[in-house]
Formats: C-alpha cells, sequence, structure tokens
C-alpha cells in the first residue's frame, strides 16, 4: 500500500521533530539508564537494517523483514520514555 508506506515515512521524520517538543523529563543522560543504553543499540541495529532491506528487492522475505523493523523502530519510541519513568521512580 503506497499510502501506508508515505505515511511510514513522514511519522518516521515527523517523530525525531515531535519528541523533543513534547520531551519534559529531568532525565540525565543514557549513563545513567543502562536499560536505555540497550536499547539505544538495539535501535542502531534497527537503524542500520532498514537500510539494508531498502536496498533490497521487493521480494517475500524482505517485505515481511521490513515490516516488522518498521514496527520495531516505532515501538523504541514508545518503549524508551516508559522505562526511563520507570528507572526514574524506581530510584527514587
Amino acid at each position: 500500500n503506497k499510502l501506508g508506506g508515505v505515511i511510514a515515512l513522514i511519522m518516521s521524520i515527523a517523530i525525531l521533530f515531535i519528541l523533543p517538543i513534547i520531551h519534559v523529563n529531568n532525565s540525565q543522560g543514557l549513563q545513567f539508564y543502562p536499560l536505555n543504553q540497550i536499547l539505544f543499540w538495539y535501535m542502531v541495529i534497527i537503524i542500520i537494517l532498514l537500510t539494508w532491506i531498502g536496498a533490497r528487492p521487493v521480494e517475500d522475505p524482505y517485505i515481511l523483514t521490513g515490516q516488522i523493523l518498521t514496527v520495531l523502530y516505532f515501538m523504541y519510541y514508545l518503549i524508551n520514555p516508559l522505562i526511563i519513568k520507570m528507572w526514574d521512580n524506581l530510584l527514587n
């Protein structure tokens, strides 16, 4: 579906602009959040794999892999703030 692809492309860029605006956490840095450090490297791997999948032909195993990686890409932006809040509540 081309419309779904266009919406996903716009959302992947828009989320990078929206997050700093809605970020009201008093987090100190990634060095104080060990789970988020793991998630960061998880995100780096996902971006590398999405780049690789984008260069592959539109065939059966690559389509499903790209869809799964896209869902994981957006899940990172949902899970990361939740883990920061959980970690802050655990420490306080």
